[in-house]
Protein backbone atom coordinates (compact mmCIF):
# COMPACT_ATOMS: atom_id res chain seq x y z
CA UNK A 1 0.00 0.00 0.00
CA UNK A 2 0.96 3.68 -0.19
CA UNK A 3 1.27 5.98 2.82
CA UNK A 4 2.51 9.49 3.67
CA UNK A 5 5.53 9.25 5.96
CA UNK A 6 8.23 11.46 7.48
CA UNK A 7 11.61 10.65 9.05
CA UNK A 8 12.27 14.05 10.61
CA UNK A 9 10.19 16.92 11.96
CA UNK A 10 9.89 19.96 9.76
CA UNK A 11 7.68 21.84 7.34
CA UNK A 12 5.25 19.21 5.96
CA UNK A 13 5.83 20.09 2.29
CA UNK A 14 9.56 19.48 2.85
CA UNK A 15 9.59 16.32 4.97
CA UNK A 16 6.58 14.30 3.77
CA UNK A 17 7.28 11.42 1.39
CA UNK A 18 4.99 8.82 -0.17
CA UNK A 19 6.26 5.33 0.58
CA UNK A 20 5.29 1.82 -0.47
CA UNK A 21 4.85 -0.50 2.48
CA UNK A 22 3.15 -3.72 3.47
CA UNK A 23 -0.53 -3.54 4.30
CA UNK A 24 -0.82 -3.48 8.12
CA UNK A 25 -2.15 -6.37 10.18
CA UNK A 26 -4.42 -5.94 13.17
CA UNK A 27 -3.15 -6.92 16.61
CA UNK A 28 -5.42 -7.88 19.51
CA UNK A 29 -8.20 -5.31 19.94
CA UNK A 30 -7.48 -3.66 16.58
CA UNK A 31 -8.97 -3.54 13.09
CA UNK A 32 -7.60 -2.70 9.65
CA UNK A 33 -9.57 0.04 7.88
CA UNK A 34 -9.57 0.78 4.15
CA UNK A 35 -9.44 4.56 3.89
CA UNK A 36 -12.14 6.49 2.06
CA UNK A 37 -11.25 10.06 3.09
CA UNK A 38 -8.86 11.51 5.65
CA UNK A 39 -8.80 15.28 6.35
CA UNK A 40 -5.74 17.47 6.78
CA UNK A 41 -6.12 19.17 10.15
CA UNK A 42 -3.91 21.94 11.53
CA UNK A 43 -2.88 19.63 14.35
CA UNK A 44 -1.67 17.10 11.76
CA UNK A 45 0.64 19.74 10.32
CA UNK A 46 1.79 20.82 13.79
CA UNK A 47 2.54 17.18 14.61
CA UNK A 48 4.71 16.83 11.50
CA UNK A 49 6.52 20.05 12.44
CA UNK A 50 7.16 18.63 15.92
CA UNK A 51 5.33 21.52 17.57
CA UNK A 52 2.19 19.75 18.81
CA UNK A 53 1.56 18.47 22.32
CA UNK A 54 2.19 14.88 21.18
CA UNK A 55 5.34 13.82 19.32
CA UNK A 56 5.27 10.45 17.53
CA UNK A 57 8.34 8.27 17.26
CA UNK A 58 10.16 8.63 13.94
CA UNK A 59 9.80 7.46 11.26
CA UNK A 60 6.07 8.15 11.50
CA UNK A 61 2.99 7.93 9.31
CA UNK A 62 0.88 11.07 8.94
CA UNK A 63 -2.84 11.71 9.43
CA UNK A 64 -5.05 11.20 12.48
CA UNK A 65 -8.73 10.89 11.44
CA UNK A 66 -10.59 9.12 8.64
CA UNK A 67 -13.75 7.46 7.46
CA UNK A 68 -13.31 4.04 5.95
CA UNK A 69 -14.52 0.48 5.72
CA UNK A 70 -13.35 -2.21 8.14
CA UNK A 71 -11.21 -4.57 6.06
CA UNK A 72 -10.25 -7.10 8.72
CA UNK A 73 -10.14 -7.69 12.47
CA UNK A 74 -7.55 -9.32 14.71
CA UNK A 75 -7.88 -13.03 15.49
CA UNK A 76 -10.67 -13.39 18.02
CA UNK A 77 -12.08 -9.97 17.13
CA UNK A 78 -15.66 -9.11 16.22
CA UNK A 79 -16.05 -10.35 12.64
CA UNK A 80 -19.36 -8.51 12.28
CA UNK A 81 -17.35 -5.28 11.99
CA UNK A 82 -15.93 -6.33 8.63
CA UNK A 83 -17.51 -4.32 5.82
CA UNK A 84 -18.94 -1.61 8.07
CA UNK A 85 -18.32 2.07 7.34
CA UNK A 86 -16.80 3.68 10.42
CA UNK A 87 -14.99 6.78 11.64
CA UNK A 88 -11.74 6.56 13.60
CA UNK A 89 -9.87 9.46 15.19
CA UNK A 90 -6.88 9.94 17.47
CA UNK A 91 -4.94 7.34 15.48
CA UNK A 92 -1.78 7.58 13.37
CA UNK A 93 -1.30 6.92 9.69
CA UNK A 94 -4.66 7.75 8.09
CA UNK A 95 -3.09 9.43 5.03
CA UNK A 96 -2.69 5.99 3.54
CA UNK A 97 -4.57 3.27 1.67
CA UNK A 98 -5.14 1.35 4.92
CA UNK A 99 -4.58 2.08 8.61
CA UNK A 100 -4.89 0.47 12.03
CA UNK A 101 -7.40 1.61 14.68
CA UNK A 102 -8.61 0.30 18.05
CA UNK A 103 -11.88 -1.60 17.63
CA UNK A 104 -13.26 -0.03 20.81
CA UNK A 105 -12.97 3.51 19.42
CA UNK A 106 -14.84 3.03 16.14
CA UNK A 107 -17.91 5.13 15.41
CA UNK A 108 -20.45 3.55 13.02
CA UNK A 109 -21.69 5.98 10.38
CA UNK A 110 -25.40 6.15 9.42
CA UNK A 111 -26.20 6.04 5.70
CA UNK A 112 -27.53 9.60 5.91
CA UNK A 113 -24.03 10.94 6.64
CA UNK A 114 -21.85 11.52 3.57
CA UNK A 115 -18.23 10.37 3.37
CA UNK A 116 -17.14 14.01 3.28
CA UNK A 117 -18.89 14.85 6.56
CA UNK A 118 -18.05 11.52 8.21
CA UNK A 119 -14.33 11.96 7.54
CA UNK A 120 -14.35 15.17 9.61
CA UNK A 121 -16.87 14.12 12.26
CA UNK A 122 -14.64 13.78 15.29
CA UNK A 123 -11.63 16.07 15.63
CA UNK A 124 -13.13 19.50 14.96
CA UNK A 125 -16.83 18.86 15.73
CA UNK A 126 -16.12 16.94 18.93
CA UNK A 127 -13.67 19.59 20.11
CA UNK A 128 -16.30 22.23 19.32
CA UNK A 129 -19.14 20.53 21.17
CA UNK A 130 -16.79 19.88 24.09
CA UNK A 131 -15.85 23.56 24.07
CA UNK A 132 -19.54 24.46 24.10
CA UNK A 133 -20.05 22.23 27.16
CA UNK A 134 -16.99 23.81 28.80
CA UNK A 135 -18.65 27.25 28.68
CA UNK A 136 -21.54 26.06 30.86
CA UNK A 137 -23.98 28.47 29.22
CA UNK A 138 -27.75 28.08 28.95
CA UNK A 139 -30.46 28.80 26.41
CA UNK A 140 -30.77 32.53 25.73
CA UNK A 141 -27.24 33.39 26.90
CA UNK A 142 -24.87 35.45 24.74
CA UNK A 143 -21.52 34.04 23.63
CA UNK A 144 -18.86 35.95 21.66
CA UNK A 145 -16.53 34.09 19.33
CA UNK A 146 -13.54 35.32 17.32
CA UNK A 147 -12.47 33.66 14.05
CA UNK A 148 -16.12 32.98 13.30
CA UNK A 149 -15.32 32.24 9.64
CA UNK A 150 -13.09 29.28 10.54
CA UNK A 151 -14.12 25.63 10.79
CA UNK A 152 -14.65 25.72 14.56
CA UNK A 153 -16.46 29.05 14.23
CA UNK A 154 -18.96 27.70 11.72
CA UNK A 155 -19.49 24.51 13.69
CA UNK A 156 -20.04 26.60 16.80
CA UNK A 157 -22.77 28.54 14.98
CA UNK A 158 -24.47 25.25 14.01
CA UNK A 159 -24.35 23.79 17.52
CA UNK A 160 -25.21 27.01 19.37
CA UNK A 161 -28.30 27.41 17.21
CA UNK A 162 -29.50 23.94 18.20
CA UNK A 163 -29.06 24.83 21.88
CA UNK A 164 -30.81 28.19 21.67
CA UNK A 165 -27.75 30.35 22.32
CA UNK A 166 -27.17 33.85 20.96
CA UNK A 167 -23.78 34.29 19.27
CA UNK A 168 -21.88 37.45 18.40
CA UNK A 169 -19.52 36.43 15.59
CA UNK A 170 -16.28 38.36 15.07
CA UNK A 171 -14.02 38.16 12.01
CA UNK A 172 -10.82 40.01 11.20
CA UNK A 173 -11.73 41.22 7.71
CA UNK A 174 -14.84 42.92 6.37
CA UNK A 175 -14.86 40.64 3.32
CA UNK A 176 -15.34 37.63 5.63
CA UNK A 177 -18.64 38.90 7.04
CA UNK A 178 -20.87 37.65 4.24
CA UNK A 179 -19.52 34.08 4.40
CA UNK A 180 -20.48 33.87 8.08
CA UNK A 181 -23.92 35.32 7.37
CA UNK A 182 -24.39 32.85 4.51
CA UNK A 183 -23.60 30.09 6.99
CA UNK A 184 -26.35 31.30 9.31
CA UNK A 185 -24.54 33.70 11.62
CA UNK A 186 -27.03 36.41 12.49
CA UNK A 187 -24.78 38.91 14.25
CA UNK A 188 -21.40 39.39 12.50
CA UNK A 189 -18.87 42.20 12.92
CA UNK A 190 -15.37 42.77 11.61
CA UNK A 191 -12.75 43.90 14.12
CA UNK A 192 -11.10 45.82 11.26
CA UNK A 193 -14.06 48.21 11.08
CA UNK A 194 -13.97 51.40 13.15
CA UNK A 195 -16.46 51.47 16.00
CA UNK A 196 -17.12 47.73 16.03
CA UNK A 197 -16.88 47.65 19.83
CA UNK A 198 -19.80 50.08 20.19
CA UNK A 199 -21.87 48.09 17.71
CA UNK A 200 -21.07 44.92 19.63
CA UNK A 201 -22.19 46.48 22.92
CA UNK A 202 -25.48 47.55 21.35
CA UNK A 203 -26.11 43.99 20.16
CA UNK A 204 -25.24 42.43 23.52
CA UNK A 205 -27.08 44.95 25.69
CA UNK A 206 -25.96 46.50 28.94
CA UNK A 207 -25.44 43.15 30.69
CA UNK A 208 -22.85 42.01 28.13
CA UNK A 209 -22.07 38.42 27.19
CA UNK A 210 -21.92 35.47 29.56
CA UNK A 211 -18.93 33.88 27.81
CA UNK A 212 -16.44 34.38 24.99
CA UNK A 213 -14.09 32.07 23.09
CA UNK A 214 -10.91 33.27 21.39
CA UNK A 215 -8.49 31.64 18.98
CA UNK A 216 -6.87 34.79 17.61
CA UNK A 217 -4.86 36.31 20.47
CA UNK A 218 -3.30 39.75 20.66
CA UNK A 219 -5.04 43.07 21.22
CA UNK A 220 -8.53 41.95 20.21
CA UNK A 221 -8.75 39.81 23.36
CA UNK A 222 -8.91 42.93 25.53
CA UNK A 223 -11.83 44.26 23.50
CA UNK A 224 -13.63 40.92 23.69
CA UNK A 225 -13.11 40.64 27.45
CA UNK A 226 -14.48 44.17 27.89
CA UNK A 227 -17.75 43.00 26.31
CA UNK A 228 -18.27 40.34 28.98
CA UNK A 229 -20.70 40.92 31.81
CA UNK A 230 -20.22 40.34 35.53
CA UNK A 231 -18.61 36.94 36.23
CA UNK A 232 -18.06 36.50 32.50
CA UNK A 233 -15.88 33.67 31.23
CA UNK A 234 -13.16 34.06 28.59
CA UNK A 235 -11.88 30.79 27.10
CA UNK A 236 -8.70 30.76 25.02
CA UNK A 237 -8.15 27.76 22.74
CA UNK A 238 -5.78 29.06 20.07
CA UNK A 239 -3.66 31.97 18.84
CA UNK A 240 -3.85 32.61 15.11
CA UNK A 241 -1.69 35.72 15.45
CA UNK A 242 0.85 34.16 17.80
CA UNK A 243 0.73 37.36 19.83
CA UNK A 244 0.44 37.46 23.65
CA UNK A 245 -3.03 37.96 25.10
CA UNK A 246 -3.90 41.51 26.11
CA UNK A 247 -6.41 42.35 28.85
CA UNK A 248 -7.61 45.55 30.51
CA UNK A 249 -7.09 45.13 34.25
CA UNK A 250 -9.97 47.42 35.21
CA UNK A 251 -12.62 45.29 33.47
CA UNK A 252 -11.12 42.01 34.64
CA UNK A 253 -11.20 43.27 38.21
CA UNK A 254 -14.56 45.07 38.26
CA UNK A 255 -16.45 42.29 36.44
CA UNK A 256 -14.60 39.38 38.08
CA UNK A 257 -13.72 38.03 34.63
CA UNK A 258 -12.43 34.45 34.63
CA UNK A 259 -9.87 33.45 31.98
CA UNK A 260 -9.39 29.75 31.20
CA UNK A 261 -7.37 27.80 28.67
CA UNK A 262 -8.95 24.96 26.70
CA UNK A 263 -7.03 22.08 25.12
CA UNK A 264 -9.54 19.70 23.58
CA UNK A 265 -7.25 16.66 23.70
CA UNK A 266 -6.87 16.92 27.48
CA UNK A 267 -10.55 17.58 28.14
CA UNK A 268 -11.64 14.68 25.94
CA UNK A 269 -9.11 12.27 27.46
CA UNK A 270 -10.34 13.13 30.97
CA UNK A 271 -14.03 12.96 30.02
CA UNK A 272 -16.11 10.08 31.47
CA UNK A 273 -17.08 7.50 28.85
CA UNK A 274 -20.80 8.17 29.33
CA UNK A 275 -20.33 11.90 28.69
CA UNK A 276 -18.24 11.22 25.60
CA UNK A 277 -20.88 8.84 24.24
CA UNK A 278 -23.66 11.39 24.86
CA UNK A 279 -21.86 14.16 22.99
CA UNK A 280 -20.82 11.86 20.15
CA UNK A 281 -24.42 10.72 19.82
CA UNK A 282 -25.52 14.35 19.57
CA UNK A 283 -22.96 14.97 16.82
CA UNK A 284 -23.95 11.92 14.79
CA UNK A 285 -27.61 12.93 15.09
CA UNK A 286 -26.85 16.47 13.87
CA UNK A 287 -24.82 15.09 10.98
CA UNK A 288 -27.59 12.67 10.00
CA UNK A 289 -30.02 15.61 9.92
CA UNK A 290 -27.59 17.58 7.71
CA UNK A 291 -27.21 20.18 10.45
CA UNK A 292 -23.41 20.06 10.51
CA UNK A 293 -21.76 21.85 7.61
CA UNK A 294 -18.44 20.16 6.85
CA UNK A 295 -17.71 20.70 3.15
CA UNK A 296 -14.68 19.49 1.23
CA UNK A 297 -12.07 22.00 0.16
CA UNK A 298 -10.68 19.55 -2.39
CA UNK A 299 -9.68 15.89 -2.65
CA UNK A 300 -6.15 14.64 -3.35
CA UNK A 301 -4.74 11.14 -3.75
CA UNK A 302 -2.10 10.20 -1.19
CA UNK A 303 0.40 10.10 -4.11
CA UNK A 304 -0.05 13.87 -4.28
CA UNK A 305 0.33 14.53 -0.56
CA UNK A 306 2.60 17.58 -1.02
CA UNK A 307 0.03 19.20 -3.30
CA UNK A 308 -2.63 18.35 -0.72
CA UNK A 309 -0.64 20.01 2.08
CA UNK A 310 -0.03 23.09 -0.05
CA UNK A 311 -3.76 23.31 -0.76
CA UNK A 312 -4.53 23.00 2.95
CA UNK A 313 -2.30 26.02 3.63
CA UNK A 314 -4.05 28.15 1.01
CA UNK A 315 -6.49 30.77 2.28
CA UNK A 316 -10.08 30.86 1.12
CA UNK A 317 -10.76 27.11 0.98
CA UNK A 318 -14.38 25.96 1.06
CA UNK A 319 -13.52 23.32 3.65
CA UNK A 320 -10.95 20.75 4.75
CA UNK A 321 -8.60 19.20 2.19
CA UNK A 322 -9.29 15.45 2.04
CA UNK A 323 -6.74 12.73 1.29
CA UNK A 324 -7.84 9.47 -0.33
CA UNK A 325 -6.17 6.30 -1.74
Amino acid sequence: MKAASYTQFGEPRDVLKVIDMDKPEADIGQVVIRTIYSPIHNHDLWTIRGSYGIKPELPALAGSEAVGVVESVAPGGDETLVGKRVVAAGVLGTWADFFIAPASGLIPVPEEVSDTVASQLVAMPFSTITLLEFLDVKEGDWVIQTAANGTVGKLFIDMARERGLNVLNLVRRSDAIQAVKDHGGEHVLSTDDAGWQEKAQQILGENGAQAAIDSVGGAVVADVADLLGVDGLLVVFGSATGEPLQLNASKVISNHIVVKGFWGARIINEMPHEERARLMGELVSLAAQQKLHLPSGGEFAVDNIVDAVNASLTAGKAGKILVHP
